[in-house]
């Protein structure tokens, strides 16, 4: 007995095309019209041409979330509106590769009288044999993801661990033609390179050698990952940092120095990157080819910029901060949106925001700066929070927040509250009175960093 009744002819019918990557779709080009031809079947059992809906938003994507993929979730939505009749795929691991998407999709159908079909048959969700059946198909699709991941993944662990997996190199070294590493061929490649550990050396601090560099206007050499090209680039402390922490110029090959961490991020799940302690790489092999340096000159190298390293002034997170300064953390500049840091001048300790992290990244000119009052207060009066580019709302309830958490109580924000005069702000922008730092514990944030 056919499942196909005249209510689902009344409907749409749904055929969800998708391949995984761009590579299949360009390379595995039967797959792809074996799926489009989903459009002759449904013709066949009994829908008109106009009626068959060809769903293909999502080539390229994997099925392993919906995230990204508008085609599959405008199916649902469909679905879950009784507007579709029958959803077709070559296979289940085609519509989805986790059962939380999966399963959703199949009460759905059940609840709307939606059909699905496969290469193997037509089932309806609502009946108990065919919902059995759909649900083992998903869990093998899914169990099957796992599988393919994780004898890729045992691969490439055993691959690396002989130091032959071949991994994207940084500008300053390449592969041979029988496939070993070497040093770049090109003198001012390799220059460039040298450069940066010899400058280290003199100077101590990575970003002492990127104002050396600046000064000396020096150009870096720079590859992306994807691409073979090299490019010259202006030296910035994140290129001279990579250099500089990179065990591959040390002549060492090292694989999983990062681990992925999966967040949500406004209802989102996202991945991100984090470079992992070098007792948890999974492979470190020295002295597996050429290097610029050795590698316990690479360590020592590690151990300096360590040492170099301080916590970002006013980015402490949670607890609140020593000192008057009750916006440290939280203002940010009006021109770059970068957050100013913030240090204290004369005797009275009056408190100086200043956005300088530019200068300290990249060599540029300071952003501003703006002196805060020296009442009680320490909040910088209107003029000076228009100037930064922010509103008084915003900054009296950061402030606010600050306050509470320190547990004393907030100071007059009536019109008779006192405000700087132009004299006072004009000696506390002064560059003579002015001092860097969260505290005046701290030293100058002008001094060296990592």
């Amino acid at each position: 007995m056919s499942k196909v009744e005249p209510q689902h002819l009344q409907r749409q019918a749904y055929v969800y095309v998708r391949q995984s990557t761009m590579a299949q779709v360009e390379r595995n080009v039967e797959s792809g019209e074996r799926q489009y031809e989903l459009v002759d079947r449904a013709v066949a059992l009994g829908w008109r041409a106009a009626e068959v809906v060809v769903v293909d938003e999502d080539q390229g994507r994997s099925g392993k979330s919906t995230n990204g993929r508008d085609g599959f979730q405008g199916l649902v939505a469909d679905v879950g509106l009784g507007r579709v009749g029958i959803v077709l795929g070559i296979e289940v691991s085609r519509l989805a590769r986790n059962n939380a998407s999966w399963y959703q999709l199949l009460d759905l159908c059940a609840l709307t009288d939606t059909l699905i079909a496969d290469s193997d048959g037509i089932y309806h969700p609502a009946l108990h044999n065919d919902r059995l059946v759909l649900g083992l198909k998903g869990t093998m699709s899914e169990a099957e993801l796992h599988v393919l991941r994780a004898r890729l993944r045992g691969g490439s662990l055993h691959k690396a661990g002989k130091g032959e997996l071949r991994l994207p190199l940084p500008a300053g070294l390449e592969y041979d033609e029988t496939g070993r590493v070497r040093m770049s061929p090109d003198e001012a490649v390799a220059d460039a390179i040298a450069t940066v550990f010899s400058y280290f050396d003199q100077l101590q601090s990575a970003r002492q050698v990127m104002l050396r560099l600046l000064e000396e206007d020096r150009k870096l050499p720079r590859r992306a990952p994807s691409d073979r090209q090299v490019r010259w680039t202006t030296a910035t402390y994140k290129a001279i940092h990579d250099i500089l922490t990179n065990p591959v110029f040390a002549g060492a090959y090292a694989y999983g120095r990062k681990r992925t961490e999966r967040r949500v991020i406004d209802g989102v799940v996202s991945e991100h990157q984090r470079r992992a302690p070098r007792e948890e790489w999974h492979v470190c092999i020295e002295e597996h080819h050429p290097g610029y340096i050795s590698f316990e000159r690479y360590l020592a190298n590690q151990e300096r910029l360590r040492a170099n390293w301080r916590p970002p002034r006013g980015e402490g997170g949670g607890a609140a901060r020593e000192g008057r300064a009750l916006l440290q953390g939280l203002i940010r500049c009006g021109r770059c949106g970068r957050r100013m840091q913030v240090g204290y001048s004369g005797k009275t300790l009056v408190p100086n925001y200043s956005c300088v992290r530019g200068n300290q990244l990249y060599g540029t000119k300071r952003c501003q700066s703006a002196g805060g009052s020296s009442g009680s207060c320490s909040m910088p009066c209107s003029t000076r929070c228009n100037r930064l580019g922010l509103r008084r709302r915003s900054v009296r309830s950061s402030w606010e927040a600050q306050t509470t958490r320190r547990g004393s109580a907030p100071p007059s924000w009536s019109s008779n509250a006192r405000r700087s005069t132009p004299n006072e702000l004009a000696a506390s922008s002064t560059p003579a009175n002015r001092r860097t730092g969260s505290s005046p514990a701290h030293s100058s944030a002008n001094g060296n960093s990592a």
